[in-house]
């Protein structure tokens, strides 16, 4: 339950139109709800002003759905990363308003009205094999009621691709840089701009590339100061940063 949930119950209760009886129902489950496998955190969109979010990979299809179903409970927007098609058919079979991004293998169902950033976040791609992280960023941006504008298929092998968008890219509030190979992408994006430039290193690349362990120190390395870095292939944490620092900006 998100901050708006309970002050909407606080409001109903002053006017006399909930019992206090019915509003501890519906206040039951906070702080956190015990289901046996997991303990669903029902405060955190209070504090870190987002939902929990489902990460599926180890988790069975039946643990994913119960975990979903006492989220929805919850009146937020839901976000489950590195799913797959047989995991969102199930979901789809009790959900039906869940969808699905078979790239980004994210799965998503929106219970509230989209309020969008004033500022915009762009999300930038080396090269299409590495779209999947790419995608999981902007996905978790949406999710999060950020403005989102994506620069794909513009790594330094053509660097004339890149430049092209230098206008636009300086309007930006923050960056997302998603890069595999040598990782040289994010630091001459952070030379061009003047807002926070978040790298992420993919595992795409040849075998000294070491599944991203090349990427991730280049871009730890870099010369740009506006430039952080995430985790390889974790194009999730790079969204969910980039829309706090969006909410922040002015």
């Amino acid at each position: 339950m998100d901050k708006n949930g309970i002050e909407k119950i606080l409001r109903l209760v002053s006017e006399n139109k909930l019992s206090v009886e019915n509003a501890l129902d519906k206040l039951r489950s906070l702080p956190f709800e015990d289901i046996g496998f997991a303990t669903i955190d029902h405060h955190r969109s209070l504090r870190c002003g987002f939902p929990e979010v489902i990460f599926c990979p180890g988790k069975s299809i039946e643990q994913i759905t119960e975990i979903f179903s006492r989220l929805l409970e919850g009146g937020g927007n839901i976000l489950a990363t590195r799913a797959d098609e047989k995991i969102f058919q199930s979901l789809k079979s009790k959900f039906s308003d869940v969808q699905f991004n078979p790239i980004a293998k994210t799965i998503t169902l929106r219970q509230q009205p989209a309020d969008l950033s004033t500022g915009t976040v762009g999300v930038i791609c080396a090269g299409t094999s590495d779209l999947p992280i790419a995608e999981e960023a902007r996905q978790t941006l949406e999710i999060m009621d950020q403005r989102t504008e994506t620069f794909y298929d513009v790594g330094v092998a053509g660097l004339h691709r890149l430049l092209g968008h230098s206008e636009k890219l300086m309007k930006m509030n923050v960056l997302i840089v998603v890069a595999g190979m040598e990782g040289a992408l994010p630091s001459v994006v952070g030379g061009l701009v003047s807002v926070p430039v978040i790298a992420v290193p993919t595992s795409v690349g040849y075998g000294a590339s070491f599944n991203g362990l090349a990427a991730l120190l280049g871009m730890l390395n870099s010369c740009a100061a506006n430039v952080t870095v995430v985790n390889i292939d974790n194009g999730f944490s790079a969204g969910y940063v980039a829309a706090l620092i969006n909410k922040l900006a002015k």
